[in-house]
């Protein structure tokens, strides 16, 4: 269970912000040496990542913005001659945004401009060094994406929960020899209320994994279905989904959680060791199960 942050981790990551915003010159209103500040530059690059325009909703939910500061920045790009507005056909509710001519000649020179400071950076330092701090960099990267995934406890029949299972049974149907057939799915009212939770992480505003809990006995769970999209694996994301359904079970007054794998998944079964899990007999008919398991459940810290 996660322990309280403490003051020096709070001052650590304060000091690192202010120490690589200063050093890379987030600061000035002239970033790279342009005529712009970070913010600006930083939009024309994400607009740059759509062939045909990108919307201004995707855009905050990708960068986090207030409508407000993202018209405003938009607005100041177009009286520049950087990008343009446009409605798609398809949705005249929308504004997108693409860059101009002028706006993708803009983005080749902030890339230039760009690597030509990361390089200088990095020259400082001895061949192993740049290999010890670009493996920072990645790991610093990962932990941070799973630090901004949020979990959220959401009805069994909502459109997250149901989009989550259909990707989930379409991964395991791919993977098991035997294919997958969906009646094995959990049942929206096993995992709503007081009958159980259907947790969903979220990255971004959009699904990117998920886990079901439900009732097997008084006292006793069952966790079901914890699942991670392709594009966020590897960031630990699992355990943290089952954490927190460890966390909803107890909460629930269940003190002993089950759950089962398929052979197929052998990294799950890892995952379920690793995590303080106890391979116990069979205790259910899932034609999908090869390994049963069980963990007694201690108070959630803090």
């Amino acid at each position: 269970m996660t322990e309280r942050v403490s003051a020096e981790q709070v001052e650590a990551f304060r000091r690192f912000n202010r120490y690589f915003t200063r050093r890379i010159g987030a600061l000035d209103d002239h970033y790279l040496g342009q005529d712009r500040p970070l913010g600006e530059a930083r939009l024309l690059f994400e607009i740059a990542d759509g062939t045909a325009g990108v919307s201004l909703r995707e855009l905050r939910g990708r960068l986090g913005l207030d409508a407000g500061y993202l018209s405003r920045m938009t607005k100041a790009l177009e009286a520049q001659g950087m990008v343009r507005l446009g409605v798609p056909p398809h949705d005249s509710r929308l504004r997108t945004v693409e860059l101009t001519p002028a706006g993708r000649a803009e983005v080749r020179e902030q890339n230039r401009r760009s690597d030509a400071l990361a390089a200088g950076l990095l020259d400082g330092l001895s061949p192993d060094q740049r290999a010890e701090l670009t493996g920072a960099m990645a790991t610093a990267r990962r932990l941070l994406r799973l630090a901004g995934i949020t979990l959220e406890v959401v009805d069994g029949v909502s459109p997250d929960a149901r989009a989550c299972l259909d990707a989930y049974a379409a991964d395991i149907d791919a993977r098991f020899p035997e294919g997958f057939d969906r009646a094995a799915l959990v049942r929206p009212e096993e995992v709503t209320g007081d009958a159980g939770a259907f947790l969903v992480a979220f990255e971004e505003g959009r699904p990117v994994g998920c886990g079901a809990l439900r009732r097997l006995d008084p006292g006793v769970g069952e966790i079901r279905h914890v699942w991670v999209s392709p594009e966020a694996r590897r960031l630990g994301l699992a355990r943290r989904l089952l954490d927190g359904l460890e966390r909803e079970a107890h909460t629930r007054g269940l003190g002993v959680v089950r759950l089962d794998t398929h052979a197929a998944l052998s990294e799950a079964r890892a995952m379920y060791l690793a995590c303080g899990y106890t391979e116990i007999p069979r205790y259910d008919d899932n034609v999908y199960a090869s390994h049963w398991f069980e963990k007694r459940l201690s108070p959630p810290a803090g």
